[in-house]
């Protein structure tokens, strides 16, 4: 399994929301040039840092040329010593970078939230001291969701996801905690990702404007913090402002 982790990343990432019908008419144009990855269905866990004032965010939503984010993701629900990632996540004029580091739950926590230097320590944790100086971040938000990925059987760096059943938590944040959370979007919307380190093949093209698909601003915990946050909105607040984000 180690060999096949990749650690770091550099490609363009273009989010769409479909709904169930746009899901189908994309699942059925892509069947013949792409295959569901090697994990197939699969669940994300992530637990988003920020400072206290959460400045990371709010700097993201004013959409900079640059911006940059520190989350631990796990796949599934992990036991303590299970392996989850130390992720920074860079946008560049467009470009996404993402580089992280692997190691078990329990000493990533020690690492993160308490400053335990872990062993293996490497340059991108170097890079994560040198972030985690600067800003001093705590865990803020836990966001999971349900994924189904597929990769390009000729170009295989072109990657197509799709997100359900988004959730968040700002309680018991751990990953080890559960996977449970309030739902973040209406159960009708999907979020598709493109993922690819160049242009898109022409026929993806032609799908995405045959199925009427158009590319959308969307961040999750931009989202979650506009909606639950921002203002001390809750779940079961009624009066609260919903709104997408960048």
């Amino acid at each position: 399994m180690a060999g096949k982790i990749q650690f770091c990343f550099k490609r363009y990432e273009k989010k769409y929301m479909l709904t169930p019908y746009q899901l189908t008419q994309m699942l059925a144009g892509i069947k013949d040039r792409m295959g569901a990855d090697e994990f197939g269905r699969y669940t994300i866990c992530n637990i988003y840092y920020d400072t206290d004032d959460f400045q990371l965010i709010r700097a993201s939503l004013e959409k900079p040329v640059y911006k940059e984010k520190l989350r631990m993701r796990s796949y599934g629900v992990p036991g303590s010593q299970d392996g989850v990632f130390v992720e920074l996540k860079k946008k560049f004029d467009s470009v996404v970078y993402k580089r992280r580091t692997v190691m078990k739950a329990a000493d990533a926590v020690s690492y993160i939230h308490n400053g335990v230097i872990p062993q293996q320590e490497d340059q991108i944790c170097r890079e994560i001291d040198w972030f985690m100086g600067i800003y001093h971040p705590k865990p803020k938000v836990f966001i999971a969701y349900d994924r189904t990925a597929f990769a390009g059987i000729e170009d295989p760096e072109l990657r197509v996801t799709f997100d359900t059943n988004l959730r968040w938590r700002d309680r018991n944040l751990d990953l080890r905690a559960g996977d449970y959370g309030e739902p973040l979007l209406p159960s009708d919307q999907i979020l598709m990702e493109i993922k690819i380190p160049g242009t898109a093949p022409a026929w993806l093209a032609h799908l995405l404007s045959e199925t009427g698909v158009f590319p959308t601003s969307f961040s999750k915990y931009g989202t979650c913090y506009r909606q639950n946050i921002l203002g001390g909105g809750r779940p079961g607040n009624t009066g609260r402002e919903v709104r997408a984000c960048a």
